[in-house]
């Protein structure tokens, strides 16, 4: 990505993350993979254009970055099921991802109903394949008003039930609709550089727990469970 995509970046201030450093001999070569959800259908979604900074923040840092549209993403529970193509195309992109960025707007004092939707289609569990367990997440939210971080702190809650490595930083952008251009870049300012603080620790945190993920949430009362009905299947066969 050339240095046109990002030019509100302190190129004497900006550091490339070694990656090299960061990997050990079992790393996997490829980029990290980042999936980018956000929490608005306006045509002008300043959660979305959010994400766009933050992805080609993410892409200069060395990450490959995917974003999902929500549009056209049904209720969970509204008759359809996994078959549909939104949530299918949206819990393929789950497998594919080692970490995400959920960014939404503040409403009512909440994340927004269309991030939370998209959250609810990602299951826990899909086999043996476990979308979100042990992957990192990044929040931000925007705001039509003053900084709030009612948003984040809900979806902190929402990461953790998820079973994901939550990074510390996080985002809020205060009125947000000022502190984009007219064309739909944002503006040099103490937000954009905390989001550039919160996707390199993305991509820091990423790197180090991608390879050792299952390690890391390898758990006991699951150990105990999965050993159990393997003695009940044994008993089984012995009858």
């Amino acid at each position: 990505m050339s240095d046109n995509n990002t030019p509100n970046l302190n190129k004497d201030a900006f550091a490339t993350i070694d990656i090299d450093a960061l990997q050990s001999p079992k790393e996997p070569a490829h980029k990290p993979r980042i999936l980018l959800l956000y929490g608005s259908l306006r045509e002008r979604s300043f959660s979305r254009l959010a994400c766009e900074e933050a992805a080609r923040i993410l892409e200069k840092l060395g990450a490959e970055t995917k974003t999902f549209n929500p549009s056209g993403l049904p209720l969970p529970d509204d008759g359809v099921d996994e078959t549909h193509p939104k949530v299918n195309e949206l819990r393929e992109l789950a497998v594919w991802a080692e970490g995400m960025v959920w960014s939404s707007p503040e409403r009512h004092g909440a994340m927004t109903g269309i991030l939370k939707s998209q959250i609810d289609w990602i299951p826990l569990s899909q086999g043996a394949v476990r979308p979100t367990q042990g992957k990192t997440l990044a929040l931000m939210q925007v705001c039509g008003g003053s900084q709030s971080f009612n948003a984040v702190n809900q979806m902190r809650i929402l990461g953790r039930w998820m079973r994901m490595i939550t990074i510390p930083n996080q985002s809020s952008v205060a009125k947000a609709w000022a502190e984009f251009d007219d064309n739909d870049r944002m503006k040099p300012s103490g937000y954009y550089n905390r989001i550039v603080d919160v996707m390199e620790e993305l991509v820091k945190f990423t790197l180090l727990t991608r390879s050792r993920s299952d390690y890391l949430v390898d758990r006991y009362s699951e150990r105990v469970e999965t050993h159990e009905q393997l003695m009940q299947r044994v008993n089984t066969k012995s009858e």
